[in-house]
C-alpha cells in the first residue's frame, strides 16, 4: 500500500527526499493533474487549492505560455497576505508583462557579459579567501564556512555594499532564509515573521540609502547602474530598487548556496564522477554544474494562475485555477532523463528546469550562479583535493526552497 500524497500538507515536505521523489513519480504516471485543496497556514492566505504539474513536458509548456499561466498575484503556495506587497513592493517573479518586461530589461544590466567579466577577479579573490579561512579554521559545517559565504559576498561586491554593512547583510539574509521554511505553529510563525519583516525592511533601507548616494554620482557598481537613467531614460524607482535587492539577496543566495552544498555531497557519494570531472576540469565543469542543479533543484516549485479556460497535461482547467509547477519532479522525469536518480556529469542533453522553465521567467542570475560554482569548486578541489562531506545534509523544512542548513565535511 502506498502512502497518500498531499502536497498541501506541510508534513509532506518534511519527508526524506527519497519518499517525496517516489510520490512525484506516481503523480507523473497518473492521468491529468492531481488537485490538492489548500490548508490554513498561520499568517498566509488559505486558497481554494491547486493542480500539481509534475511532468517535465507540462512544466515546460506552462512556462512558455505566461499569458495563459500568469505569475500574478503570487508564485508562492500558500499565497502571502496582501499587505506584503505594500510593505516590500512587488517582486519581479510575481509580475507579468508589460511590467515584468520593463523591470527585467532594467535589471538585466546586472547580468550582462561585461558586468560578469568585471566580477571575475572579485569572485576568484572571494573563493580564495574563503578557502584560506577554511584552512585556518578547520573543517566543520560546509554551509556556514563555504556555501553561504560566497553568494552573499559576490552580491555585495556587485551592489557596492560597503564593508561596514556586510555583516548586517549576512544577518538579515539568514533570518529571511529561515522564514522560507515550513511554518510549524502559530507562535513560531509569528516570531519568524516579525524577524523576517524587520530583516527585509532593513535591507531595503540599506540599498535605498546607497542608491540616493549614487544617483547623480555613480560608481562602478550595480546600484549606480540601476538608479541612474540609461540612454532610454529607464531606471528603477526607490521602491523597485529595494524589492529587487531583497530578491537578489534571497534568490541569488539560495540557488548557489544549496547547489554548492548538494554538489559536495554528490561528488562524495559518486567518487567516479568527481574523478571524471578532475580529469579535465575546464572541459567538464559546465556539464557537471548543470547536473548538480538538475539533481538538487534548489527552488522546488513556483505557482501560476490560469487566465482563461484551457487544457494542460490532459486536465481541463478553468480561469482562476492555480497550478504548481513542480521543478523538483520535472527534473526526475524518466521520459526525459535516463536513470534520473543517477548523478551523471556527462549527461547530454540535460534540459533541466532547475533555473525555472523556458520563457520570460527563466532565472536572470543563472549565468552568475554557474560562474560562482565553477570558480568555487575549482578552488576547493585544487587546494583541498580530498575534501568530502562527512554525513548527511540537514535540510530546511520548506515546500519552496530545497535548502541545506548544515553539511558536515572534512578534508
Amino acid at each position: 500500500m502506498t502512502d497518500p500524497i498531499d502536497l498541501a500538507d506541510l508534513a509532506f515536505w518534511r519527508q526524506p527526499p527519497a519518499r517525496r521523489e517516489a510520490a512525484f513519480a506516481r503523480l507523473r504516471a497518473r492521468e491529468g493533474l492531481a488537485f490538492f485543496p489548500e490548508r490554513r497556514v498561520p499568517l498566509l492566505r488559505k486558497g481554494s487549492g491547486f493542480h500539481a504539474v509534475a511532468r517535465h513536458a507540462d512544466v515546460v509548456e506552462a512556462s512558455r505560455n505566461p499569458k495563459l499561466f500568469s505569475s500574478e498575484p503570487s508564485v508562492s503556495t500558500p499565497e502571502p497576505p496582501g499587505w506584503v506587497k505594500h510593505v516590500f513592493g512587488e517582486a519581479l517573479v510575481n509580475m507579468d508583462d508589460p511590467r515584468h518586461a520593463r523591470l527585467r530589461r532594467i535589471v538585466a544590466r546586472a547580468f550582462t557579459p561585461k558586468m560578469l567579466a568585471k566580477l571575475e577577479d572579485d569572485l576568484r579573490r572571494a573563493a580564495a579567501e574563503i578557502v584560506d579561512d577554511v584552512l585556518a579554521e578547520g573543517p566543520g559545517d560546509f554551509v556556514r564556512q563555504v556555501a553561504a559565504r560566497l553568494p552573499i559576498r559576490v552580491i555585495c561586491d556587485m551592489v557596492g555594499v560597503p564593508q561596514r554593512d556586510r555583516a548586517r547583510v549576512h544577518r538579515r539574509v539568514d533570518v529571511s532564509t529561515e522564514y522560507t521554511g515550513v511554518r510549524a505553529d502559530l507562535v513560531r510563525t509569528l516570531r519568524m515573521a516579525a524577524g523576517n519583516v524587520y530583516a527585509l525592511v532593513d535591507l531595503q533601507r540599506l540599498v535605498v540609502r546607497l542608491g540616493r548616494e549614487r544617483r547623480g554620482r555613480p560608481g562602478d557598481d550595480l546600484v549606480s547602474a540601476l538608479v541612474n537613467a540609461d540612454h532610454d531614460g529607464e531606471r528603477l524607482t526607490w521602491r523597485e530598487l529595494g524589492s529587487f535587492f531583497t530578491l537578489l539577496l534571497v534568490a541569488g543566495n539560495e540557488t548557489t548556496r544549496n547547489a554548492l552544498a548538494y554538489g559536495l555531497k554528490l561528488f562524495t557519494d559518486s567518487p567516479d564522477q568527481r574523478e571524471h570531472l578532475l580529469g579535465d576540469y575546464d572541459a567538464r565543469i559546465k556539464g557537471a554544474i548543470e547536473e548538480i542543479v538538475r539533481h538538487a533543484t534548489p527552488i522546488m516549485q513556483f505557482r501560476r494562475t490560469v487566465t482563461r479556460d484551457c487544457e494542460l497535461g490532459g486536465q481541463e482547467l478553468t480561469r482562476g485555477d492555480k497550478v504548481a509547477l513542480l521543478y523538483v519532479s520535472a527534473n526526475r522525469d524518466e521520459t526525459v532523463f535516463k536513470e534520473p536518480d543517477v548523478f551523471d556529469v556527462t549527461r547530454d542533453p540535460n534540459p533541466h528546469v532547475g533555473f525555472g522553465g523556458p520563457g520570460p521567467h527563466f532565472c536572470l542570475g543563472a549565468n552568475l550562479a554557474r560562474r560562482e560554482m565553477t570558480v568555487m569548486f575549482r578552488e576547493l578541489f585544487t587546494r583541498l583535493p580530498d575534501i568530502r562531506s562527512a554525513g548527511e545534509p540537514v535540510l530546511l523544512e520548506s515546500n519552496f526552497d530545497n535548502g541545506v542548513t548544515r553539511l558536515p565535511y572534512t578534508f
